[in-house]
């Protein structure tokens, strides 16, 4: 009996205990943060109990989708079209509507969780450079999970180098220069394709996006796993489904335990997962005996051993399942859409485009093609992809936290706050680039940068991109065989509007017309 009397009052105090806590997490933590920051001078969008700015910044990218960049016809001596280059309130509206009322550093907030926004150089650099120590990749949204899988990109300490290791090998620029026949081969066989598409036609208009993210996905199955577009067609399909609805949920607030709940979305979440390992497993066990016999990325994976205090070290089939699910999607994916604006810049610059394509017939001759001895000659189409990385790259930005309060600059950083590196709005200052920085010119890159956080598309650092190497080559082989062929026009139907997804892409395709030579 004196025990049902106690029971109300154990509940009332757990309720209370659960209160304060609650009380604690969302109000008194980030109030204390968002003082702390004040006190540095550091502002931003007032903090939302449980939401944050969430609802803002969703609102902010609905808006600035909703909308077109204005492509101008142009006057004397100009291109036919001019295009303005200049992206941040399309692609980042939030950062570039709140850094104009608070400064290019500013605070805002991702749930309870203070978020950092940072655009200047010296400070990225720290925050990129550092030995992952004090600055960290940020944990993964779990439902990321099954786009990215437990590979690379969400990896940390003694694993995240084993597999670092091993991906350093696969994508040395001596082993990404063997697969230049492959690159050229998956490239003349995509044209041949268009070819048959044009018929007739003197001149005919291409959606190139997908185009190139078949012969990106063609390329990356042949040179990374052995096996040609259609054997791994399955796969790039459900990971592209997949992209779409990660990239909603990493606009979300994450609830944890909603990832078990069998909602319409998490149901197909697992549905793809699932058939993506499936599909994985099996090109591996087809693949098997003349994959170890190749010198690909699968094939490392797979065979790849360390001693470790007297025993060998090796990756787990699921590990190795795990890797090839982040790299069909980042090889393909970064790939495919640095193409697609090269292509849509050389359309809208005939100029660039007439100078490329001379550098082409220069190294390669009339009826020539890249080789392993003349890839390194095309010094003006590098200058050109790296200007197309510039103005549109891939990822828009970059996160981090920090692992331990810490100082960045003259900004004292509490532990576990998560930094914003706004890369876009760095790609286009004014102050770094010049008043010309939202216009096309590949001459910016004659010379080396001399500060490194001025233009860091694949990152900088430990973690930067090792796939760089071959998505550089690839770019430059497909860009000289499609301009050997080719001449290039921006279609009337395109419509301007880059859109941030999972990766930097434009939102209605990119509809160009196509001219032999």
């Amino acid at each position: 009996m004196q025990a049902l009397l106690l029971l109300p009052f154990l509940v009332l105090i757990i309720c209370t205990l659960i209160l304060l806590k609650l009380t604690h997490t969302l109000l008194w933590v980030p109030w204390s943060i968002q003082r702390h920051f004040n006190k540095q001078g550091i502002v931003g969008p007032t903090y939302r109990p449980i939401f944050g700015n969430t609802g803002q910044i969703r609102q902010l990218y609905s808006e600035a989708q909703s909308k077109t960049i204005q492509i101008f016809p142009g006057g004397p001596g100009e291109d036919p079209l001019v295009i303005n280059h200049d992206i941040t309130h399309r692609v980042m509206p939030f950062y570039h509507k709140w850094s104009a009322i608070y400064g290019n550093t500013f605070l805002y907030w991702f749930g309870p969780k203070p978020m950092l926004a940072i655009s200047d150089p010296l400070m990225i650099k720290e925050v990129l450079i550092n030995n992952n120590v004090l600055f960290k990749k940020l944990k993964y949204n779990p439902l990321a999970k099954m786009l990215f899988g437990q590979g690379l990109v969400g990896l940390d300490g003694d694993h995240w180098a084993f597999h670092r290791r091993i991906a350093n090998q696969a994508f040395s620029m001596e082993r990404v220069k063997s697969w230049i026949p492959d690159i050229v081969a998956s490239t003349r066989k995509t044209l041949i394709e268009w070819e048959e598409t044009k018929g007739s036609q003197e001149e005919f208009e291409m959606e190139v996006h997908k185009e190139l993210h078949n012969l990106s996905a063609d390329i990356i199955s042949r040179t990374d796993f052995g096996s040609s577009y259609e054997e791994g067609k399955r796969i790039f399909e459900l990971q592209e489904q997949q992209m779409h609805l990660v990239s909603l949920a990493l606009r979300s607030i994450y609830i944890p335990g909603f990832r078990f709940l069998p909602t319409a979305k998490n149901k197909e979440r697992w549905r793809l997962d699932k058939e993506t390992r499936d599909s994985i497993k099996l090109l591996m066990t087809k693949n098997s005996e003349t994959t170890r016999n190749k010198s690909n990325l699968l094939s490392l994976f797979m065979s790849a051993t360390e001693n470790e205090g007297g025993k060998v070290k090796r990756l787990s089939i699921d590990e190795v399942v795990e890797e090839c699910k982040t790299f069909y999607f980042a090889g393909k994916e970064t790939t495919a859409n640095l193409l697609t604006w090269a292509l849509i810049m050389l359309s809208a610059h005939q100029e660039w485009q007439n100078k490329a394509r001379d550098e082409v017939f220069q190294v390669c001759g009339v009826h020539g093609l890249p080789t392993v001895d003349n890839i390194n000659d095309f010094k003006l189409i590098k200058m050109i992809v790296n200007e197309t990385l510039r103005l549109y790259p891939p990822a828009v930005m970059m996160k981090r936290r920090a692992g331990k309060e810490v100082k960045l600059g003259n900004l004292r950083i509490p532990a576990e706050t998560l930094l914003y590196l706004a890369m876009t709005n760095v790609h286009h200052d004014v102050n770094v680039w010049g008043e010309d920085a939202n216009k096309f010119n590949p001459l910016r890159f004659l010379e080396p940068r001399k500060h490194p956080a001025t233009f860091f598309p694949f990152s900088l650092g430990p973690r930067v991109c090792v796939g760089q190497n071959l998505a550089m080559i690839e770019s430059i082989i497909v860009l000289a065989i499609i301009l050997r062929q080719y001449v290039l026009r921006i279609s009337p139907t395109y419509v301007h509007a880059p859109m941030q997804l999972m990766t930097l892409q434009p939102q209605f395709g990119a509809h160009i017309l196509f001219k032999n030579i």
